[in-house]
């Protein structure tokens, strides 16, 4: 949008000349008209040109930028133009080629910006003879579609707890054989391992919160010999075996089945209890053990080192000669039902795990919240209770609880990328473009969406090109709006279609797309959507200058009366 502005200020420099001669007006531009909020900035530049032979010798004109709003006004940085001959210091125009006229202005945005005129203010004079002119606007703003970007756009990420309601616990039981022996000895069926796996089974028979999930005997020969002899033990050693537990199982009148599984040559137990001894040459067999694959090959090369052969017939191979007993045993935890009840009246009487899974049985964010607060008190040094009580206070809009919390959970953990994360979103909520910076820098590996974090960082500092990057193909609002506010409108429709849960800011983008495309159409319909699940965005409507052109609309208007 172009003005004549400099006709006025031109004339007030003529009446301080000897010359009447008329002055034509000239044409001035600003960019962004109407001015537009990027980042917490409103920025314009303006320019123009002064006539030749208009600009008089010895005039000097201060023009000062005003942006008026709301009964208030901000000044700009003034600017000082001189004539050729002037004392005075500022710009020089010459007289006779005249000059071009540029200047900055630059203003702090406040949300009553968003209804606004950004006016010229004049001052001119020659020696002590001064004219002050009337302001003359120049353009409207602000356009503020950029702040519709919000952190609450942003999902924020609980760290999660390690709840499981069925444990796992393993109870072994080796029963040892001598050399190429399958017999079962009552010195084995009679040691502590044994009687501890006998009591594990009945115990995990007996109690209720307790499961025999598996039940195995693996039985096993040393790899020295011959294949089909060893093979032979395997079998021997590991049928004795589950024939023997299976007794004990009918004599305890417990039902469990019994698995079996055999290996001929336990090179993978050979090779395991090399690396944990202190055999001097160990280094040596297991370097034949890597170089060799066929398992005659390996005894043989093994047996050619005679020096530490003995040794390892000694020491290694007879632990080999085994079965091996194996109980799986779920350990099944409280209930939901249990769970829930406790965090009520007790909840000490849980686990931290179990706490924090308590709050992931409700919906209701102040029963959450409550649970969390209990995280933090009972066990204060977890950072999880802190971190998810932040998101609880987050969802009730409270960013000063949230950031205080985040705080407390970061002072455990600093560099936990979840939480990191979170604390930039809330940093954002408040306005704390470079504290939210500094977090998401850390926040490398989170699990929650740090491109849509970062892009909405981009987008309220105004750099929408990194905006762009960030989002990527991601589907909402603030990926939205970062399209429009690139004038990429076919961009920001298909993004706007992709939301999963579209909300009121979701219609009223659409609405403002259909406005700067003079889609009449979508602006109503996109309106009506808009204050239907938001009665707020009315007043916000009314003063939108990007509905400027509606204003006088009756339809548009009785939309949002």
């Amino acid at each position: 949008m172009k003005k004549t502005i400099l006709f006025v200020a031109l004339v007030a420099i003529a009446m301080l000349t000897s010359c009447g001669d008329p002055v034509q007006p000239e044409q001035i531009s600003v960019n962004p008209n109407p001015l537009t909020v990027v980042g917490n900035k409103v920025n314009a530049e303006i320019t123009g040109t002064f006539p030749v032979k208009k600009f008089a010798k010895k005039g000097v004109l201060v023009v000062t930028p005003v942006l008026k709003f709301d009964g208030k006004e901000v000044l700009g940085e003034p600017v000082t133009y001189v004539g050729e001959k002037a004392k005075e210091n500022g710009k020089k125009v010459n007289y006779k080629a005249g000059g071009s006229y540029t200047q900055s202005a630059s203003f702090d945005f406040v949300p009553e910006m968003a209804q606004s005129e950004l006016y010229l203010r004049f001052s001119a004079k020659k020696g002590n003879k001064v004219v002050d002119i009337p302001d003359v606007k120049i353009a409207d703003g602000v356009v503020t579609t950029p702040k519709l970007a919000s952190a609450k756009d942003v999902k924020t990420q609980i760290v999660a707890d390690k709840f499981q309601r069925i444990i796992q616990e393993m109870q072994e039981a080796d029963i040892m054989f001598l050399i190429q022996q399958s017999n079962l000895r009552n010195s084995e069926l009679k040691s502590q391992q044994m009687n501890d796996l006998h009591a594990a089974i009945k115990e995990a028979d007996a109690n209720e919160k307790k499961a025999i999930n598996n039940l195995e005997v693996l039985g096993y020969a040393s790899p020295d010999g011959e294949l089909d002899l060893n093979t032979k033990l395997a079998e021997a050693r590991q049928a004795k075996s589950q024939k023997y537990l299976e007794k004990q199982l009918k004599k305890n009148k417990i039902q469990a089945e019994v698995a079996s599984k055999i290996t001929a040559e336990d090179w993978e137990g050979f090779q395991k209890a090399m690396e944990q001894s202190n055999i001097q040459d160990k280094q040596l067999v297991l370097r034949v053990l890597s170089m060799y694959t066929d398992p005659e090959e390996r005894e043989a090369q093994i047996k050619n080192l005679s020096a530490v052969y003995q040794t390892i017939a000694d020491e290694i191979l007879p632990a080999l000669r085994r079965s091996r007993l194996v109980l799986t045993t779920d350990l099944i935890g409280k209930s939901d039902d249990e769970i829930k009840a406790l965090a009520n009246s007790n909840p000490s009487g849980l686990t931290v795990e179990e706490l924090l899974y308590a709050a992931t049985l409700t919906n209701v964010n102040a029963e959450k919240l409550a649970i969390y607060k209990k995280v933090s008190e009972i066990y204060s040094n977890d950072c999880r209770g802190w971190n998810n009580m932040g998101m609880c206070y987050f969802a009730q809009d409270n960013v000063a609880e949230a950031r205080r919390c985040y705080t407390k959970a970061l002072a455990i953990d600093p560099s936990n990328a979840d939480i990191n994360y979170n604390a930039g979103i809330a940093a954002l909520a408040d306005g704390d473009l470079a504290k939210a910076e500094v977090y998401f820098g850390k926040a490398a590996g989170t699990s929650g969406d740090l491109q849509s974090a970062q892009g909405t960082l981009y987008t309220m500092q105004g750099d929408y090109a990194k905006a762009k990057t960030a989002y990527g193909d991601k589907a909402s609002n603030n990926a939205a709006i970062q399209r429009i506010l690139n004038e990429d409108y076919a961009g920001a429709r298909k993004v706007i279609a992709a939301i999963q849960t579209p909300n009121a800011t979701t219609s009223y983008l659409s609405a403002i797309i259909g406005a700067r495309t003079n889609d009449r159409d979508a602006v109503y319909t996109n309106m009506k959507a808009a204050v239907a699940k938001d009665a707020s965005m009315k007043e916000r409507a009314k003063k939108d200058i990007e509905f400027a052109k509606y204003m006088e609309d009756e339809t548009f208007m009785a939309i949002v009366k």
